[in-house]
């Protein structure tokens, strides 16, 4: 009743006409530190709890008292989607006070953006993008914008955690403080925090204010979880078997169409009558899932009762489900990436799918947070696939890893509560060219010591050295995105200004750019963001290698190997952590059944569990396949064993007489080699042992560009950044080191 009292009187109508009888503790938490201490604030707690109130229903009462003579609070998200979505509730909660709330992004009218520039005040609502434009166009304006700027709301905050576009949303925040004159507080809001003390670092960098993590005692979760596994074609596992005790087997469907996928069957049956999101992890099987179900409508004779949305779509198709999903009264599935993943209200969801494994117990957690509003316990359905087994499938193909990926990810937070952490020591060499010429074209000319100063006094760079700053000023001035005048000072220059005046510069993150594939004389097809030369493609049915690209043509050059990897049209795969990896290996070990897999997935875990005990694993890591053919399982995460992959054929391969090297990422490698396994180890240990430079891990003449700025980086610091903060060492290291003697 405390906390209640210091609310607003708007507020506390807004909660007596709702009939709540009391404030959930995430609530009475947040008002306590907003309303009583200068801090920062992170809001972890579950989907649903009520972040947003706890934050908005303090700092609201505060702007409400004491009227801010600009904008009071700026709200960062990382959906247009999810900003919409809140402007909504916080226009209706301020509806009848001073209070404006504001949206700024691509979808706003100009007249709007307009009032705000003339009447700055209550609540901004922008996307990093937005601000970044804000910021470059309207540098005169930011002290009048922002003079009396009191708080900065990050919501989503796992999100701007372990990429760029993190470090972006923090370089402008800082940058923004230093024009407009103010020390704003920040409140993060995250439903799938994994390490807080290192997350309440992240939110609080460059602010100027300690960081407090309320902990509130959140109230028992219950989930409805189940996983099961198909075979595309062919009997499934369990055909013949007796049903297994922990799992209830759901009614076989009758209403598929004959010789249908039996995976996309299940989920046809199984979301009917009901009102459901279908994840995915790519927008290509996005695609193909969607048009897959609906073919099932038109061959049954029903109603198309499935929708679509990623990012790839215009924003009115988007906005269509989106406003779809929203009616309760309507039962559509709506196949989804990651862009309904976060929190988005999308009304009344009943169920969700998950199609293979997510790459991260975050994306887990937020997709089964998308289900479970109002009281009712979260749903989620593992759907897991893999093709039927061939009579002369090798030993490691026959592991249904995505099944294996899909517990792990489910018992580290059920057993440990374990997230992934934000991402640390990372030289982010693209985004620095970004911030340089943003801070450049947004202040005018300027000495290159001032330039440097507002530049590497960013917290986001404090792994870069002055050293490696002076050679990225050195090649922008020699490629004429910076122009050296007479006077020693600097300005953008013509090639920089042709960047910076186009509105995607506004964007870190990749734009698609489409590349078509040649071999010989051939054209392929297209794909989007080829990987580096001397990695694999998948196109047109076959694997290919890649041995040139040409980026002025956009033209990939490439030659046929044998082999089979996954299609890549631009959907990049997710990192997987290390510890992921590890407690996939524990699952093959123990001999626990876990109570939420179906009849097919428990069946297929034994077999695996049954074929591994035989071949060695997990205890034994270097399998022999015969013939000198061997398949390693590293148990590391994405980064390291790519590291750990060029470390090998790099550094080792010699000495071990290894060839024929594939890899299937990040779960084993296969070679051919003339040693023995004893020698295996050791010549990797005493590799590792030696003080050997990053770089010694880029293959001769690559410069693999990852980022989208690295075209206009000078190749040493492309090279230094992959090597230093792609490739995972430390983790390579520690998997090397725990190899058996």
């Amino acid at each position: 009743m405390d906390v209640f009292s210091q609310y607003a009187p708007f507020i506390q109508d807004y909660i007596y006409s709702r009939g709540w009888g009391e404030l959930r503790p995430i609530q009475t938490a947040a008002a306590d530190l907003i309303f009583n201490t200068d801090n920062n604030v992170l809001l972890s707690a579950a989907t649903a709890s009520g972040k947003t109130e706890a934050a908005f229903f303090p700092i609201l009462s505060v702007l409400e008292k004491d009227p801010p003579q600009s904008v009071g609070c700026l709200y960062i998200a990382p959906l247009k989607a999810l900003i919409n979505d809140q402007y909504e509730r916080l226009t209706e909660l301020c509806e009848g006070t001073e209070i404006n709330i504001w949206r700024y992004h691509g979808d706003v009218s100009s007249s709007q953006k307009r009032k705000l520039m003339k009447h700055p005040s209550g609540v901004l609502q922008i996307t990093p993008e937005s601000l970044e434009s804000l910021l470059l166009n309207k540098h005169a304006d930011i002290p009048a914008l922002f003079g009396d700027l009191r708080f900065v709301v990050i919501d989503e905050l796992h999100s701007f955690l372990r990429s760029d576009r993190g470090g972006q949303t923090f370089c402008l925040l800082e940058r923004l403080n230093r024009l407009a004159g103010v020390s704003p507080r920040r409140v993060g809001l995250s439903a799938t925090i994994g390490d807080p003390k290192k997350t309440g670092q992240f939110l609080g960098q460059g602010s100027g204010h300690r960081t407090t993590i309320p902990q509130v005692a959140s109230a028992p979760q219950k989930w409805r979880l189940s996983m099961e596994q198909f075979y595309k074609s062919g009997p499934q596992a369990s055909e013949g078997t007796e049903p297994a005790a922990q799992a209830p087997l759901a009614p076989k469907s009758d209403q598929a169409p004959e010789m249908a996928d039996p995976a996309m069957a299940y989920i046809f049956e199984h979301t009917r009558g009901k009102k459901c999101l279908v994840f995915t992890n790519s927008r290509e099987e996005c695609e193909a899932v969607c048009q897959i179900l609906r073919q099932y409508c038109e061959v049954r004779g029903e109603p198309d009762r499935f929708m679509i949305h990623h990012g790839n779509l215009s924003s009115a198709v988007r906005q269509s489900a989106e406003e779809e999903m929203k009616d309760d009264s309507v039962n559509l599935t709506t196949c989804a990436t990651a862009t309904l993943e976060l929190g988005i209200d999308v009304g009344q969801l009943e169920r969700a799918f998950q199609i293979e494994a997510p790459f991260t117990v975050s994306g887990f957690l937020q997709r089964m947070g998308r289900t479970g509003r109002r009281n009712n316990p979260a749903e989620m359905w593992f759907v897991m696939r893999e093709d039927y087994p061939e009579s002369r499938a090798v030993f490691p193909s026959l592991i249904p890893w995505s099944l294996l990926q899909g517990i792990a990810l489910v018992q580290l937070y059920l057993e440990e509560r374990w997230v992934e952490p934000p991402k640390d020591h990372y030289l982010p060499y693209s985004l620095l060219y970004h911030q340089t010429m943003s801070i450049l074209a947004s202040g005018g000319e300027m000495a290159p010591s001032e330039l440097a100063k507002k530049v590497l006094t960013l917290t986001y760079f404090k792994w870069v050295s002055q050293d490696d700053y002076k050679i990225l000023l050195r090649h922008l001035i020699k490629i004429d995105h910076i122009q050296l005048l007479d006077n020693g000072h600097l300005i953008v220059g013509l090639a920089g200004e042709r960047v910076v005046n186009n509105f995607k510069f506004y964007a870190v993150f990749q734009e698609n750019e489409e590349f078509s594939v040649h071999a010989e004389n051939v054209e392929l097809g297209t794909v989007v963001k080829p990987p580096p030369v001397g990695e694999k493609v998948a196109i047109a049915g076959h694997v290919w290698v890649v041995e040139e690209i040409d980026r002025k043509r956009h033209q990939v050059y490439v030659h046929q190997v044998k082999g089979r990897i996954p299609a890549y049209f631009g959907d990049v795969a997710g990192e997987i952590h290390p510890k992921i990896l590890q407690r996939m290996r524990r699952i093959l070990a123990e001999d626990k059944q876990y109570p939420y897999l179906m009849k097919n997935a428990h069946v297929r875990l034994d077999e695996t569990r049954q074929m591994a005990q035989h071949a060695g694993l997990p205890e034994r890591q270097l399998i022999s396949l015969g013939r000198k053919s061997y398949c390693f399982f590293p148990w590391t995460g994405s980064y390291a064993f790519l590291a750990l992959e060029r470390f090998i054929r790099l550094k080792c391969a010699s000495r071990l007489g290894i060839n024929k090297f594939d890899s299937v990422r990040p779960y084993y490698m296969q070679f051919t080699m003339d040693a023995s396994e004893e020698d295996f180890y050791r010549v990797l240990k005493e590799e590792a042992a030696k003080n050997f430079d990053p770089l010694d891990l880029l293959y001769p003449k690559e410069v693999p560009y990852f980022d989208k700025y690295d075209d206009f980086l000078p190749e040493e610091l492309v090279k230094k950044e992959f090597a230093e903060s792609v490739l995972d060492l430390a983790s390579m290291r520690e998997c090397i080191e725990s190899l058996p003697e």
